[in-house]
């Protein structure tokens, strides 16, 4: 199993998804959302509810470590949501990108 390409607080590796997340949380999220071939605007919406967001977030994460073969738990993913949340959606739009998926998409 592999590891995430960017640490959970590589966010600045990435200048610009770190902006558009800091400032609109849900678009990254639902561009992340829609890269595991969910809807963008549903996720994009439910995630900005509390504690509802959370844990849609962290199944997005959990679908794109499986995705990436990437180590980990649902646990793990729900924690980093639960503590950094801007910081696990650019490391999971980091590590969509360097797949290949760019939130331009």
């Amino acid at each position: 199993m592999g590891e995430w390409k960017n640490g959970i607080f590589g966010c600045f590796n990435d200048c610009t998804v770190c902006i558009i997340t800091y400032f609109l949380p849900c678009y990254t999220a639902g561009k992340n959302a829609e890269a595991v071939g969910k809807s963008c605007f549903l996720y994009g919406c439910l995630t900005c509810i509390e504690p509802i967001g959370c844990i849609l977030r962290s199944t997005i994460r959990q679908q794109i470590r499986e995705q990436y073969s990437i180590d980990g738990s649902f646990g793990g993913d729900l924690l980093c949501h639960m503590c950094c949340p801007c910081c696990a959606l650019v490391q999971e739009a980091q590590e969509l990108s360097a797949g290949g998926q760019s939130m331009n998409r």
